[in-house]
């Protein structure tokens, strides 16, 4: 009997054991995944991007932490900017009618003739790329889609990164927090 008895508390010892090793095996896990993800940020590389439009209806923050943002070194200031007007536009206006944007996060400011500033409204910007799928076919690609940091969260495992087409989401330095394409851009914030 003092057999059966002694097997019972070396399983029960050994269960306790293993137990414990696993949560610390757990625990570590996790302090080491947040000193990592502490340094890193989510973003998006642009060369990567086809503007699939996921990054609007995947992220788990409402509207989208993705934005637009505006590389005005390289914009050509054009009056048929591909990224604000819709395409085969019959008449060039501010018009709703005319705009690519759904939900007119884009403004058009008259500089002189020929030549318009554009500015993106990020409260209105939802993040879903048609501006910079636009700019980047009849323009230049000055329009571009970039995590908005102090809007992310920072998900262990980001949504929008798990549902890309193009595997342009990754993990970046967080002294590097945005990767443009062409010319560099500091963004603010």
């Amino acid at each position: 009997m003092a057999e059966k008895g002694k097997n019972r508390r070396d399983f029960i010892n050994t269960c306790f054991r293993f137990a414990a090793g696993a949560s610390l095996v757990g625990v570590t896990g996790v302090l080491a995944h947040k000193t990592v993800s502490g340094n890193t940020l989510w973003q998006i590389d642009t060369t990567k991007c086809t503007q699939c439009g996921r990054c609007a209806t995947s992220c788990v923050v409402t509207p989208s932490a993705v934005k637009c943002i505006h590389v005005y070194d390289m914009c050509g200031y054009c009056d048929l900017c591909g990224g604000y007007l819709r395409p085969n536009v019959k008449n060039i206006t501010t018009g709703a009618e005319n705009q690519l944007c759904p939900t007119g996060a884009i403004k058009r400011k008259y500089i002189e003739d020929p030549f318009f500033e554009y500015e993106i409204i990020e409260d209105l910007c939802i993040g879903c790329g048609k501006c910079v799928k636009g700019c980047g076919a009849f323009g230049n690609g000055s329009l571009q889609l970039q995590v908005s940091h102090d809007l992310c969260v920072n998900c262990n495992q980001c949504a929008i990164a798990r549902d890309c087409p193009s595997d342009a989401f990754s993990r970046v330095p967080a002294d590097e927090p945005y990767k443009f394409s062409g010319f560099k851009k500091e963004k603010k914030g």
